[in-house]
């Protein structure tokens, strides 16, 4: 079984901490989620309580993922020497190749230790320039809502944990148990990493119209050769407002969003039925194997046939 060691540290925001434990709980036995604190001792949150583990940080040696929930306190550290002796010590446990996830503000620790450096990452929109200024080595990502660079995953604030907990799980078994896990704890499936965090800007002046009932539209019929002039004559829209309100709303652009759909509706038939890749490309609305190759590799860093055999053995269906 999956193990999951959560480490609680002082100050720790109690919505970031419970997040491990819910999401990677709804996914049955396939994970083991326990919680630690750097001596085993309670610990106070950010809120008006503290809270008692049963372990402590010897069990981050055993861990095959270690997730830091965010503390404000985290926002201030530049160097391992304004971390404590004791956390620089019990991360220094890990075993290599144990994945690290950081939610929120965590991505400071990260960063401080030098795990980051010269990768990319994210944190909160709110912090990400300071962000930048304290650590010019990581290539931050300020606008993604999680980063996965293999072993060490960061997720911008909050709900952001949920995405990068959820896309976890879909790495690990695939999608139709991320949207199981997903269903259970009543949020959205799937938020693509790259989608854009909901940012701070000025508000888009009053309309009546969006792009909402569109992109449903388009959903329905992703096996066909959709244009923007499609998407826009349904929104009842010129291609330029259109495309302006679309980015807006979603955070790219209608042509980035219409491939993420489709290579998802590909991973899902890959997954859970045993059509011939061309037909999965066909269904998917890539027309050909080679376009969905492409695409598949460019998200995934796989073929359709590897993806398949990755997957098929957790969800009972596929061939090679």
């Amino acid at each position: 079984m999956h193990r999951v060691v959560v480490l609680a540290l002082d100050g720790v925001i109690p919505f970031e901490l419970s997040l491990a434990a819910r999401i990677f709980g709804a996914a049955g036995d396939r994970y083991e989620v326990i919680t630690c604190t750097l001596d085993g001792a309670p610990v106070r949150t950010h809120a008006d309580y503290s809270i008692a583990v049963e372990h402590g940080a010897g069990v981050l040696a055993t861990a095959d993922t270690v997730v830091i929930p965010a503390a404000e306190w985290f926002g201030d550290v530049r160097q391992p020497a304004d971390l404590p002796a004791a956390l620089v010590e019990a991360l220094s446990t890990v075993r290599p190749g144990t994945r690290v996830v950081s939610i929120c503000l965590a991505a400071s620790v990260l960063a401080a230790l030098g795990l980051l450096d010269g990768r990319p990452a994210t944190t909160h929109w709110a912090h990400a320039e300071d962000f930048r200024r304290r650590f010019p080595a990581v290539a931050v990502a300020p606008e993604v809502l999680f980063v996965d660079d293999g072993d060490v995953l960061t997720s911008a604030g909050a709900a952001a944990g949920i995405d990068l907990i959820l896309h976890l799980i879909r790495r690990d078994h695939g999608s139709e148990v991320a949207n199981q896990v997903a269903r259970r704890c009543v949020v959205p499936p799937w938020r693509d990493g790259g989608q854009a965090q909901y940012i701070e800007r000025p508000v888009p002046a009053p309309s009546s119209s969006g792009t909402a009932e569109a992109r449903q539209w388009a959903l329905a019929r992703l096996h066909e050769p959709l244009q923007l002039d499609d998407l826009a004559a349904q929104a009842q829209m010129s291609r330029r407002t259109f495309t302006r309100r679309f980015r807006e709303e979603v955070g790219m652009s209608p042509g980035q969003w219409l491939i993420a759909q489709r290579v998802e509706l590909a991973r899902h038939l890959l997954e859970s039925s045993d059509l011939p890749v061309d037909r999965v490309a066909e269904r998917a609305g890539f027309g050909t194997a080679a376009s969905l190759r492409q695409h598949l590799h460019a998200v995934c860093g796989v073929s359709p046939h590897t993806y398949r055999r990755t997957f098929s053995g957790a969800v009972g269906a596929g061939r090679p």
